[in-house]
Formats: structure tokens, sequence, C-alpha cells
């Protein structure tokens, strides 16, 4: 009896084992959230104490890749004879992309000043060729400098074009791929550096891409998001400039959103993804259009909305960008020196169909063409970014009157998350939240389980109990209840024979 006494008492410990059990639980549900936003909040402010994320924001670890492909011109004699241009697109030629920040210096309003600098390295291993691959692509210098001379003066149209003659410099340009992209030595440039200085963006080598390597985006100012983490890696300025002086209207010379690495956390369907790119000379936006997963880590993608490039005309807050050509195409001759260069997105993608007669060989798709990023939304980390833009050269020719051809694919720039910091990134954001949930369910259905269990074992112990024990309910002192008992003279007597 005594047995199944202590056993019913056990099963009464494990009830209330049960209750707490699922009490916490209960309570993990509501605090585990608010603990993982806690966490992220700390670890997404730009600060040195924060060792992981701030060596992450200072070297960044993604590996980005430049991928380029050129437009090889096959017919470059026709098109001086008056036909349509016929390119085949050739590449990529891909360049491993390292990015580093120096010049950190924190300020006192809960921002940091940097500059960040950039270098190329080629992969061949990657790359559809190699560098020694001979094009022929438009000679951006002489045919951006033929329309630019119509708003110079006579003598110096007559010097230039003299200049042009005497140094064989023809519409198109017939040299290798690192040639195009790091420069070469011309005689030309050499000229126009000496005798009309600041006409060319920059002296020594003419390359595509020679302003690019081993140098900086410019000198930035964001928030640390110490203050509010919403304005976490917002720009503040950029060269000491709050707004730029490139457009005509004050909302396009705004500097908006980020520096294009990463962004506030904690986004929504909602939100959209601004950043300020000294590159294309503007501030520019995505919106998102799905959500998905990278290696199990959530993500939502956002892309380039149809009215990015779209012309004044189609879209009027871009009426600012403008002089404009059709849609689709982003005039950037008033950042680079009034030389009469367009971006677009490659193949003319989402812009006016009427692009795609100008020239041969084009063949626009999204999957290919289409630019995106996927953020991780609770961190505002970025796991895949492809940023694919088109340089543009407007052509001026003869008898044919005006059109924009398409001449290379600068730059697709790739990047996506992998190695060891994608293996962190997983553990503290997939995994962790995924055992602290299971931990929450998982405690509460253990806690219902011991209940119901304990429960019913007590309940089976105590119909188990002998009457003699079974609880008794208090009898009053000044009654009797029918099973109390009664002395009379038999039972005396009978008692005292079997004494003696």
């Amino acid at each position: 009896e005594t047995m199944a006494i202590n056993k019913s008492k056990v099963a009464v410990g494990f009830i209330v084992v049960g209750v707490l059990t699922v009490f916490f639980g209960t309570l993990l549900t509501f605090v585990g959230p608010l603990i993982i936003d806690d966490q992220v909040v700390k670890n997404t402010v730009i600060d040195p104490k924060n060792e992981m994320s701030y060596t992450m924001w200072r070297d960044v670890p993604v590996p980005f890749f430049m991928s380029v492909y050129f437009f090889h011109v096959l017919n470059p004699k026709e098109i001086l004879a008056g036909e349509k241009p016929m390119v085949e697109q050739r590449g990529p030629y891909v360049y491993r992309k390292r990015i580093q920040k120096d010049n950190i210096t924190f300020h006192p309003n809960s921002t940091v000043s940097y500059k960040e600098y950039r270098s190329y390295y080629f992969e061949p291993s990657m790359s559809v060729g190699n560098e020694s691959d001979v094009l022929t692509i438009p000679n951006m210098l002489v045919l951006g400098a033929a329309v630019m001379l119509e708003s110079l003066s006579v003598p110096v149209r007559m010097i230039i074009s003299m200049a042009f003659k005497t140094f064989d410099e023809g519409p198109f340009l017939t040299k290798t791929v690192g040639e195009l992209m790091w420069g070469y030595d011309s005689k030309l440039v050499n000229f126009l550096n000496k005798y009309l200085p600041g006409m060319l963006p920059s002296s020594g080598k003419f390359g595509l891409f020679s302003e690019f390597n081993n140098s900086d985006t410019g000198l930035f100012t964001i928030h640390t998001g110490k203050d509010d983490i919403r304005n976490v890696h917002k720009v503040v300025s950029w060269n000491g400039l709050t707004e730029l002086s490139y457009w005509r209207t004050p909302q396009c010379n705004m500097i908006n959103g980020t520096a294009g690495q990463m962004w506030p956390p904690f986004m929504t369907e909602e939100s959209t993804l601004p950043f300020y790119s000294p590159d294309a000379c503007r501030s520019l936006e995505l919106v998102y259009q799905r959500s998905g997963k990278m290696k199990g880590i959530p993500l939502y993608r956002f892309v380039a909305p149809k009215t990015l490039f779209a012309n004044g005309t189609d879209y009027s807050p871009n009426e600012g960008f403008c002089p404009c050509r059709q849609s689709g195409l982003l005039n950037v001759s008033s950042c680079r020196q009034n030389s009469p260069v367009f971006i677009s997105h490659p193949h003319f993608f989402n812009a006016d169909p009427v692009l795609l007669d100008y020239v041969h060989g084009l063949s626009p798709n999204e999957e290919d063409h289409g630019l995106f990023i996927d953020i991780h939304p609770l961190t505002g980390v970025p796991l895949n970014v492809s940023i694919r833009l088109q340089l543009n050269l407007y052509m001026k020719r003869h008898k044919t009157g005006c059109t924009v051809n398409g001449c290379l694919l600068p730059p697709l720039q790739r990047g996506y998350i992998d190695g060891p910091i994608l293996n962190t990134f997983h553990t503290n954001l997939v995994v962790l939240p995924a055992v602290m949930e299971y931990m929450q369910y998982g405690m509460i259905a253990l806690g219902l389980a011991t209940i119901i269990i304990a429960a019913f074992v007590r309940y089976r112990f105590k119909v188990r109990l002998p009457p003699t024990l079974q609880p008794q309910s208090p009898i009053p002192s000044n009654q009797c209840s029918d099973d109390t008992l009664k002395i009379s003279p038999e039972s005396l007597r009978h008692v005292d024979l079997n004494l003696f």
C-alpha cells in the first residue's frame, strides 16, 4: 500500500513538471523571435565589436565575379557603306573581383566614412576564351569624339579631325580582350591629353576598364545603425555630396538607399531595394518579385522594374534623366565627359523593341539578361547578385541618320555567398532558429504528453487502492455513522469469556 501511495505522488510530480514544460514552451514561442530579432540588430550594426559582421562588411568575403561579353562586329566595312551592324556575342571573360574598404572613420553621429577599393583577376577556368582573343568593336574614342565635335569650336574640330587621319584611327578597333579591357598605348590618346587636357576621362593607356582596376568608388559616408537599425548602410553622402548635379530634376539627383552591398534588416514583400551606383551616376531601385531558398536559406528576389531605364515620355519621373532616346536607354553622357554613352539591360531587354531593328544578333530574355539581387530578408544580406548592364554608343552615320549600337556588355557583376561564410550563415540563420522552433513546440508536446500519462497513471493507482486506504471523509465528534463500533453487554461478556 505504501508503494502505491508513493507512485501516486510521483505521478502528481510528473503532472507538475508537464505543466511547467508546457508553460516554458509556450513562453518560448513568444520570447524566441524577440531573441532572434535582438541578435540580428546587435550583429547588423556596423561596429568593430561585432567581429564577424564587421569583418564581413569591411572585407567582403562573398566571391564576386565580373563577366564581360563583347559584341564582335562581323561586318565593319559594310556598316561604313550603310548596312545594318551584324554582331556576335563573345565571352564570357570572367574576372574575380576583390573588394576591400579602407580609410574607415567612425563619426559621433552614428555614421562611418570609407573608401572601397576594387581589383580584378582573370579567371581562365571560368571564361570562354582568354585575354589574347582578338575582337573588333566600335572605336568608342573616335565615334564618341565624332559626336562631341559638333559642340566644339571650328579650330578644335579641325585639330581633332587631323589627328584622326594622322594617327590612322578609324571607326572600328581590332584589339585583344586584354587591351580592350585594361588599356593599350594610343598615340591619339597621348596627343589629346597633351594638347586638349581634360577631354578624355583618363590619361595614360586607353581601355574600357582601365579606371576600374585598383581604384576606389569614391568616399562614402553611411549610417552605422546605432541610432536606428532601419537606417543601417544607407548613404549619407558620396564624395561629400548629399545630392548629385548630373541630372535635370532634384528627384533624379537624389542619393537614395545604400551603397549596394547590404540593406537594413527585417524586409517584407512590400520593401524595395534602393542603392546608389557611382558607375551609373544615379540611384537605382529594385522591386520584390518572389520568395525562394538558396541552399536552405530563405530569400527574397528583387528585380529591376521595367521603368528603371524608361524615357521621360513612358515614365514621367525619369524626365530628369533626359535628353532621352528610346525607352530602355539611360543617357549617362552628363557624367562621362559628354561622351555619347548609354546604359541599358543586355540585348536591350525591357527596352523599346525598335532598338532590336538596329542590330542583327540580339535576342533578349529575362533569364540571361535580367538584373536581380537575392536578399536574406531577416538580415538584409545579399545571397546572390547578378547586375547585368550593357554599354551602348550613339553612332552618327551618313545617309542612314542616327542609331544606337550595342558594342559590349560591361559589366555583368555576379556574386554569391559561398564557402565558410555560407556555413556560418546557414548555421546562425537557419539551423539555430529551426532548433529553437522545434524546441519550443517539442517542449509543448512533451509537456502535454507528460501531463496526460501522469494523470492516467495516478487515476489507475487511485482505483486499485483497498477500501481501508481510500481517503475518508472526517466524522463530526458528536455524531456516529452507521459504521461506528457499538458496544453491548453481550459483546463484553463474549470478550470476557475469551479472556478467561
